[in-house]
């Protein structure tokens, strides 16, 4: 158990969170704590409802009244203060529609396996989230000279390798990303409010970026002067090779250039003659510029990207494409974003198994 301002944090049963994501057809990972994926096919449209959007929890999942929660601004800053929902209501709001990534969905595609929850491609979900910008509470608080990360601390908490007692779940931006990224701190959800299972009662959601950087359950926000060097930021969710002899390590961050196959469904059977392939892709690096499919080993053809791209979000594509011949054969599906990142044909491998962006390949049949 965590505390938050004195008081023991209570927490929503592994077997309560377990039944409402398999009520909404998740595909559950893990049930304690609660780690469930989204079926590929529901990865369309503007939004992801919120109980089909993938839970990930590292810890079990607290149950914070929203009447007695408080959210504490401290450290570097001139004006600490400490704020109630209604007083973040009370600001100015901005609603955004953003995709947002697991760092290792689709680790279990990765060869030698890693460690971590074996995610399929599921862990990814876009929704419309309301709050207050992060700027305009930084604007408030107004950071001290010499000010230079920002801590986001979640309620939630629990034991991890290797360390002794009870570790909170929190991660840090660096002060021009806390300020510049677009960062809401948010309270509704496809304009409801925030769910418990998605980090009621408040959220950071920073577009573009992995998943891990959206703290859920917020209860502090902490101003430093220097790095941040918690169990989440730095043994955890970074990039790490061998390179030269030496381990090299690169932090995570903004999403890589993705796409998937949301129609046909894998080993779908289908008849010779037009089909219909369709999917999302995203990037967090730069916007979505390109969507090319093959079947089999044919040549690469350009998909539609029917309307706009919106910022942080992911977009739509579709083909009309044609198959003949009978028998087994692979649908593949790959994006290139306006800074020129196309997805490889294997996915990097890293030790802890994250950013695996690969080619995504759907078998299916065709029959007469």
């Amino acid at each position: 158990m965590t505390s938050t301002a004195g008081r023991a944090t209570p927490w929503i049963s592994p077997r309560l969170a377990q039944g409402q994501a398999t009520a909404a057809d998740l595909l559950v990972i893990r049930s304690d704590p609660l780690n469930a994926e989204t079926p590929i096919s529901e990865l369309r449209g503007t939004v992801t409802s919120n109980a089909r959007f993938y839970k990930r929890n590292h810890f079990r999942i607290p149950d914070l009244d929203p009447a007695d929660w408080r959210l504490r601004v401290t450290g570097q800053v001139r004006n600490p203060s400490t704020l109630t929902l209604p007083d973040l209501r009370r600001m100015p709001s901005r609603t955004r529609i953003v995709t947002l990534e697991c760092a290792g969905n689709d680790r279990s595609t990765l060869n030698p396996p890693t460690p971590g929850e074996q995610w399929g491609p599921g862990a990814v979900g876009t929704a419309e989230w309301t709050g207050v910008p992060l700027i305009e509470v930084l604007a408030r608080a107004v950071p001290a000279p010499g000010a230079r990360e920002v801590v986001f601390r979640g309620a939630d908490s629990g034991p991890v390798d290797r360390h002794s007692g009870m570790i909170r779940f929190e991660r840090s931006l660096d002060l021009t990303d806390a300020l510049h990224s677009g960062a809401l701190l948010v309270y509704a959800m496809n304009g409801e409010p925030l769910p418990a299972l998605h980090g009621r009662p408040l959220r950071l959601v920073v577009p573009d970026w992995y998943g891990v950087a959206s703290v859920k359950w917020l209860t502090d926000i902490e101003v430093l002067d220097h790095r941040f060097a918690g169990f989440f930021q730095t043994e955890k969710y970074c990039y790490e090779w061998e390179r030269g002899g030496q381990v090299v390590t690169e932090p995570v961050r903004l999403q890589r250039v993705r796409s998937v196959i949301t129609v046909p469904a894998s080993n779908a059977v289908v008849r010779p003659g037009s089909l219909t392939i369709q999917g999302v892709a995203w990037s967090g690096l730069a916007p979505i510029t390109s969507v090319e499919v093959s079947i089999g080993e044919g040549s690469w053809q350009k998909a539609r990207l029917p309307g706009k791209q919106l910022p942080g979000s992911w977009r739509e594509w579709d083909l009309v494409a044609s198959v003949d011949a009978p028998g087994p054969t692979t649908v593949r599906v790959r994006a290139t974003d306006a800074a020129g990142h196309t997805q490889p044909d294997e996915p990097a491998w890293n030790r802890l198994g994250y950013g695996a962006n690969a080619v995504h390949c759907v078998p299916i049949r065709v029959t007469r």
